[in-house]
């Protein structure tokens, strides 16, 4: 039987894949593993539930609420917020638990819940495992005084907006026009706000959720209203949230995109001469561009590599200490201030940099030369012998040869489809697209099925 959690949460098309019955059933045994600690401290448990403008996160939310009531958890109701801002009110209220209802980048037919442990941290494999397993077991009624309590958190938004200024540390934004696009997502009723407390003058596009209409041809996935909207304005720069607004991708005044290595690369160098980067180290996965590399180690900046994904990332960010990490998609964790992605952080913290030094965002992004990255899919080939076939492995060091040390090769195994990824860098494009496109025949050749 396939795993209930996928890499992040469980997604899926809601009221099909997504019910209301598996949001009751999932919440309920979220409170018999979640709420452990509190029972055996002979206390109520709390939990924040949260979600973002998706109609179906309405009824998918309600459920969530009734089934963690229903099992002696009292709610904090935080309505319409960010993903990072419901992370951080776990850890702000000391809260023993988090759910948030959303499907991030997808578009609004989706909708998936997520879980936050005690301080805003994301769960790991073995708890997921146990609230799968705990939905097979039996129900835990509570009568009378036991039942849980739904409240409405009525300062959710503000408590966040608070919390983001402070990580300003008393650097205002005056002086910078931004455009923001809140991709009709969950940042809407916060990202403009912080943005123009902080000072800054603000322009702001899909900023209208009606349920229905998130990430649709707007958002971190859609940039060209973002770019479109930078030139006609005349702005400084421009942040671009997705539907949860757990990720920031940016464009420079002349509306060239500036992606999560990009602003890692920012962020990171900015932090390294304010010894602010712990164990001055930057975490990025595989995917992350060669040049994001090699302009760290130009610099003495350390790069530890993970798999695909943000889990991967706040792993090895939690295990080791370290204050900076992400992805090219722009899940950027910034560990002093967020236990998770935060766009709406990341967004400030990019205009920050653009005040601080006197730069424009475009020459901020010189620090780092994108090496050419040529992606190719091969579908319908068997992803496990990828690393045992050996006249694959042999095809990709006689690709590594050809590079000579300036760009580098990466298959990796669809974790989910038989699709194997080939990815190529080069110093060239050509180059990229030629060794890419030999290797991906190399592979269909040798694992069709």
């Amino acid at each position: 039987m396939a795993r209930l959690f996928g890499t992040d949460g469980v997604r899926g098309l809601a009221g099909v894949d997504v019910t209301a019955e598996l949001a009751l059933n999932l919440a309920h045994a979220a409170a018999l593993v979640l709420g452990r600690s509190a029972r055996a401290e002979s206390r109520r448990a709390t939990a924040v539930v949260a979600r973002d403008p998706r109609v179906s996160g309405e009824f998918i939310a309600s459920a969530v609420s009734a089934g963690l009531a229903a099992a002696g958890v009292d709610v904090l109701d935080a309505g319409v917020i960010p993903t990072p801002a419901a992370a951080y009110l776990v850890a702000d209220t000391g809260a023993d638990f988090g759910v948030m209802v959303s499907a991030s980048h997808n578009p609004a037919p989706d909708n998936g819940i997520k879980f936050f442990a005690a301080g805003g941290r994301k769960l790991a494999d073995t708890i997921e495992d146990e609230i799968e397993a705990a939905m097979a077991g039996p129900i835990v009624a509570v009568t009378g005084r036991e039942v849980g309590r739904i409240r409405r958190f009525a300062d959710a938004e503000d408590r966040y907006l608070v919390h983001l200024l402070g990580t300003l540390e008393g650097t205002r934004l005056d002086g910078i026009h931004v455009v923001l696009d809140c991709a009709h997502g969950a940042a809407a009723g916060i990202s403009p706000d912080v943005f123009a407390d902080a000072g800054a003058r603000v322009t702001v596009i899909g900023n209208d959720p009606d349920g229905f209409n998130i990430n649709d041809g707007i958002g971190s996935t859609h940039l060209e209203p973002l770019i479109a909207r930078v030139r006609e304005v005349g702005a400084d720069l421009g942040i671009a949230h997705d539907g949860d607004a757990d990720r920031c991708l940016a464009v420079d005044a002349d509306g060239n995109v500036i992606d999560g290595d990009k602003i890692m690369a920012i962020l990171a160098l900015s932090m390294a001469e304010r010894g602010k980067l712990h164990q001055h180290t930057l975490v990025a996965t595989v995917m992350s561009n060669l040049g994001l590399k090699l302009a760290m180690a130009d610099r003495g900046i350390d790069v530890v590599e993970t798999g695909v994904g943000d889990r991967y990332v706040l792993e090895a960010i939690n295990e080791h200490g370290y204050s900076l990490g992400g992805e090219q998609s722009g899940h950027v964790i910034m560990s002093d201030h967020a236990t998770t992605g935060d766009g709406i952080l990341t967004g400030l913290h990019i205009a920050l940099e653009v005040v601080r030094s006197g730069k424009t965002l475009a020459e901020l992004a010189e620090c780092m030369q994108v090496y050419p990255q040529v992606l190719v899919n091969v579908k319908g080939v068997d992803r496990a012998g990828v690393h045992t076939d050996e006249v694959l492995q042999s095809a990709v060091v006689q690709a590594e040869t050809v590079l000579g040390g300036n760009g580098r090769v990466l298959l990796r195994p669809s974790g989910t489809e038989p699709v194997v990824r080939v990815m190529v860098e080069a110093a060239e494009t050509d180059l990229a697209q030629q060794l890419a496109d030999d290797l991906a025949a190399v592979v269909r050749d040798r694992l069709a099925v």
